[in-house]
């Protein structure tokens, strides 16, 4: 069988047959969860050993800050949490394959993705606080806020790379949601935009097998997520995005094509949710000890640790480099957030209108109304 799964004695199809944009009939998979590597013609690597420790480095970091924003919401310093872990390679090695003057719009759980970028974890999290809507400056860093409502991302990135098309701007956009909105329209009328207009987005669905409680066989009857990409005229890919290689590799395909002028790519990439959807979420509810202690298997940081003793490139000294920074960053976010000031609540009103309507006037002067009585009651 090949790459897509056609009988190797029928003739080769056209470069104009549309059947090539289905998806492999498995997902790319490039490293075993023992380190065990994989090489595949059709996704070279081209990372150096420093950069190897650098994806490994990222991704150790990002679970760390992740169990401290978990930590810091059952404390009360944040309403709620999204954790990303589990899905560690699945952003780290998507946005390591991404150039710097690309941008990337992300959900609400990209954080492995926003520490690829360079973004503040501690302002990050002020989203979950309530405190400011991310506190970083999207064009310090080619990233997006963080978008709460499911999949509205896909549009902006869609508009941002069909406007990056139409200034002959050689640049990429992606942008990151879920399973679950692959069920929403928002991302549907992206992808045809986008399509149409051979826009260069990635579209990357980090397939972590729930949207809240429901599974994925509840969501689609398509064969699998990547599957839809044919109907808005691009190719769809399937990774193991629990393998970090094969993720940067599959990402790195996609954006030369799109940076080529070839349009958009859907990345399917297969993970697991190994935390709870939110801080708010009881997973219990819907998934078993059994379906997690398998998922604990294929754990990617295992995985490329896993790699690296069997390549010679780990050792103590690497190990306690790591955490000592790892440990670093998570002191400085709770440093950060901890009891950290909400502000005037009259910033809700601010960078919304140039021209304000005048119900939006009246909404202003009810909340100061409410605010200046409180104070008058304390």
């Amino acid at each position: 069988m090949s790459e897509h799964g056609s009988d190797p004695t029928v003739a080769p199809r056209s470069e104009d047959d549309p059947r090539l944009l289905l998806p492999p009939d498995e997902p790319v998979h490039l490293l075993d969860p023992d380190g065990t590597e994989h090489p595949d013609a059709d996704h070279p690597l081209d990372l150096r050993d420093e950069q190897l420790r650098e994806l490994y480095r990222m991704m150790v970091v990002t679970r760390k800050v992740d169990r401290e924003a978990i930590n810091l919401q059952r404390q009360g310093q944040l309403g709620v949490y999204a954790s990303c872990m589990g899905q560690e390679a699945a952003q780290v090695g998507s946005a390591y394959a991404l150039e710097d003057d690309d941008w990337i719009f992300p959900s609400y759980r990209e954080l492995g993705a926003a520490l690829v970028r360079e973004v503040d974890a501690a302002g990050l999290l002020h989203l979950y606080r309530g405190t400011w809507l991310s506190d970083h400056d999207p064009y310090a860093h080619n990233f997006g806020l963080m978008s709460i409502p499911i999949g509205t991302q896909a549009l902006h990135a869609t508009g941002f790379g069909m406007g990056a098309r139409f200034d002959d701007n050689p640049i990429v956009a992606m942008t990151y949601f879920g399973d679950g909105g692959t069920s929403e329209g928002d991302p549907h009328e992206a992808m045809t935009f986008a399509g149409v207009q051979k826009a260069p987005v990635i579209f990357f669905v980090q397939n972590n097998q729930y949207a809240i409680s429901v599974p994925l066989d509840k969501q689609t009857a398509a064969p699998t997520l990547a599957h839809k990409a044919i109907g808005y005229g691009m190719p769809g890919y399937r990774v193991d995005g629990n393998d970090v290689l094969a993720t940067y590799a599959v990402t790195r395909r996609a954006v030369e094509r799109a940076r080529a002028g070839e349009g958009p790519a859907f990345i399917e990439a297969l993970t697991y949710r190994m935390e709870a959807h939110t801080t708010s979420d009881d997973p219990t509810r819907y998934r078993t000890k059994e379906e997690l202690d398998e998922a604990a298997k294929t754990d990617p940081i295992a995985r490329m640790k896993n790699l690296l003793i069997a390549r010679g490139l780990y050792d103590d000294d690497l190990e306690r480099e790591i955490d000592e920074q790892a440990q670093a960053v998570a002191t400085y976010v709770r440093d950060g957030i901890y009891d950290a000031d909400h502000g005037d609540p009259m910033e809700l009103f601010e960078h919304v209108y140039v021209d304000p309507t005048g119900h939006f006037d009246e909404q202003a002067a009810q909340l100061r109304a409410e605010l200046e009585g409180s104070e008058g009651g304390a």
